[in-house]
């Protein structure tokens, strides 16, 4: 068992930062200059390892690795977790803070603080780490360390002093930074309960396979998963009590699974077997669970005993549940590899804690699942691992967000697609999701980003000036919520001398009306400088009807959409129009329209294709020519009196729906 001075060398914490701030390159600095990984096995962003997360150049998935490094001659065990940055990704974030008792602060110099920059410091704060402020590529020309610096202070009420500059790509000051971890991050405490809960609790009999005394009853707290095909379910871990060996029986506290622990270890980044895993550490324990279900992301390991229904050992708190944004259908291109897809599902369920799904049957797909998801960004990387990871070829319907209808016998139920939505006559109100969003941007493009919020729905709330100052920021919230704030004040000045000052605007809207576009639309009128962040609040009324489509007078469930009613005709024009440029043509006329209840408000035709009947005419009155297409036209007439015929709906035709 880990001893109280082998924990007390032992460094838990992640860096947390807005995305593309140099996260990755600065743990691969990490990585170097403790020697944890050889130089010829180095590469760039050695952490992020799904091959999309290279190409796209952002991290998805957390990734945890344990350094080790010496400072003045006392060796030290230092366990990284890296985060993602994106807003979608934040409930990665969440995890990795549970784990840990630091956080890395990390703000670009040639950026300075962005809106998740704020939105992953709040998160850090509930958790009650130490945070460690720092500032990356100051080797760059355009970086401004000091502004960078100013705002930091500010933002959390820092000195100058305490603030680190480094830079991720050549490494200057990096080794400053790994002394700081080691000084200011605390080591592991004993466990997280409340203080009238930290009695250490014994097992009332021996552990089988373990030490033959009672000891401190072993509690792993899950932060991750994955799925091996040959070793089962390999949970990621940060044990908080007692030890885990080798061989040893645990039990899954919430689903009540049971299994071996047969092999334990840590991350280097890749796994190393040990013999135990001891309190402060974190690791994997190889379960052998073939049940995916067995195995959940915040659920507590503790050892097995003789009389399982005895056990004293309080489960660790967990994570909350996390809540959906955008609900979305997906189905299997090829109806035979749902199976297929239902496995694939379940695995990737068990690698992203943040992913939710239900079966749904569908007249014009087939079966399916109803998919929830913390944002498109986050739908687009799940539809991506499906083809990649396990070779599914997918269909997605329309995302939509989860509306709350109260119909008229009281009954009130959550829908999260256009085709749930009861008849009309049976509603008496639908209420829509609305979320708080924190728009950062430089202070001359404050004018179109506040037209395009109220273009979206959006109701102002105030606006904060990110002045610089040595002042410590007030603080918002009571008691043990206090968070700090970047200052706000009437008497601030909305310029600061460069012209260069940004601002913090806060708006509330409707979900709805960031789905799709929003964030393009942002970048655009901020020319790239405006961050988003955004958090779900509240739910209020809204005066919606479900939109649906038409082709070939044949009803499409997948592309019904609820939309405003006030802008129902141009959402259904739009819609018709995207359509006819993405639908292939046919041998009959293919009629696209937009109908709300049984009232067509938009239309539009693809016209057939027609073979070219008077290719072998080469003279004669023009009649002949007028009788073969006469002939022609009745033969199409006759088709269509024997029915029309099916269209097969592409891929294509759903994103462009989608992005109208």
């Amino acid at each position: 068992m880990v001893g109280d001075m082998e924990q007390s060398k032992i460094r838990n914490f992640c860096i947390i930062a807005h995305i593309d701030h140099g996260k990755s390159t600065l743990a691969d600095r990490f990585l170097e200059l403790t020697g944890t990984v050889e130089k010829r096995q180095m590469k760039e962003q050695l952490l992020d390892q799904m091959d999309i997360e290279r190409e796209r150049g952002i991290t998805i998935k957390l990734a945890p690795v344990r350094m080790n490094y010496v400072l003045h001659t006392t060796p030290y065990v230092l366990n990284l977790i890296d985060t993602p940055g994106h807003v979608d990704f934040t409930y990665e974030v969440s995890r990795s803070l549970a784990a840990v008792e630091g956080a890395i602060l990390l703000v670009d110099a040639t950026q300075g603080v962005q809106a998740q920059t704020i939105g992953n410091l709040y998160l850090a704060l509930e958790q009650n780490l130490t945070i460690i402020p720092v500032v990356n590529k100051i080797d760059l020309p355009s970086a401004d360390v000091a502004k960078t610096k100013a705002e930091l202070m500010h933002l959390i009420g820092c000195k100058e002093e305490e603030i680190l500059a480094v830079s991720g790509r050549t490494g200057e000051g990096v080794p400053e930074l790994l002394e700081a971890i080691v000084e200011r991050v605390p080591a592991p405490h004993p466990n997280p309960l409340p203080q009238g809960e930290r009695e250490l609790q014994k097992y009332p009999t021996p552990l089988m396979g373990g030490d033959k005394g009672g000891g401190v009853s072993l509690r792993a707290l899950i932060f991750d998963s994955i799925y091996d095909t040959y070793r089962g379910v390999v949970a990621y871990v940060r044990v908080f009590d007692g030890e885990i060996k080798k061989g040893e029986k645990i039990i899954f506290m919430a689903t009540k699974a049971q299994s071996e622990a047969l092999e334990v270890g840590f991350f280097k980044p890749k796994f190393v077997p040990s013999d135990s895993l001891g309190a402060g550490e974190i690791g994997y324990i190889v379960t052998g669970l073939k049940d995916i279900a067995g195995c959940r992301v915040g659920d507590t390991i503790t050892g097995y005993t003789l009389h399982a229904t005895s056990y004293t050992v309080e489960p660790l708190p967990g994570y909350k549940e996390v809540k959906p944004m955008v609900f979305a259908g997906i189905f299997p291109k090829v109806g035979d590899e749902y199976s297929q897809l239902r496995e694939a599902m379940g695995k990737l369920k068990l690698n992203d804690g943040a992913l939710s799904y239900e079966p749904e049957k569908s007249t014009a797909l087939g079966f399916g699942f109803r998919c929830g998801f913390l944002g498109l960004l986050h739908l687009e990387i799940v539809e991506e691992r499906l083809r990649r990871e396990h070779n599914v070829e997918v269909i997605t319907t329309v995302p939509s967000v989860a509306y709350r209808v109260s119909k008229t016998d009281g009954q009130v139920m959550i829908i999260k697609g256009a085709q749930e939505l009861p008849d009309q006559n049976y509603i008496q109100k639908i209420e829509e999701p609305w979320v708080k969003i924190d728009v950062v941007v430089p202070k001359k493009y404050i004018g179109g980003v506040m037209q395009l919020v109220q273009e979206k729905r959006g109701v102002y709330v105030n606006t904060e000036y990110m002045l610089p100052s040595p002042q410590p920021s007030p603080i918002r919230g009571e008691g043990e919520n206090q968070v700090p704030s970047p200052s706000m004040g009437e008497g601030d000045s909305a310029m600061d001398e460069s012209g260069e000052g940004r601002v913090i605007l806060h708006y509330e809207l409707p979900l709805a009306s960031i789905l799709v576009d929003f964030y393009d639309k942002l970048k655009s009128v901020s020319s790239g400088y405006a961050s988003l962040n955004y958090e779900l609040t509240k739910y209020k009324e809204a005066d919606v009807v479900r939109l649906d489509i038409l082709v070939a007078e044949d009803q499409v469930e997948a592309l019904a959409t609820v939309v405003y009613s006030d802008s129902a005709q141009d959402s259904g024009r739009k819609i018709v129009e995207a359509l006819k440029k993405t639908l292939p043509r046919q041998q009959f006329e293919i009629k696209i329209q937009a109908a709300l209840g049984g009232k067509i408000i938009a239309s539009e035709r693809i016209s057939p294709l027609r073979k070219d009947v008077t290719a072998k005419l080469y003279g004669g009155d023009v009649t002949r020519k007028m009788k073969l297409l006469e002939k022609q036209k009745k033969g199409k007439k006759k088709m269509a009196a024997m029915g029309h015929g099916a269209v097969d709906i592409p891929p294509a035709a759903y994103l462009a729906v989608l992005k109208r």
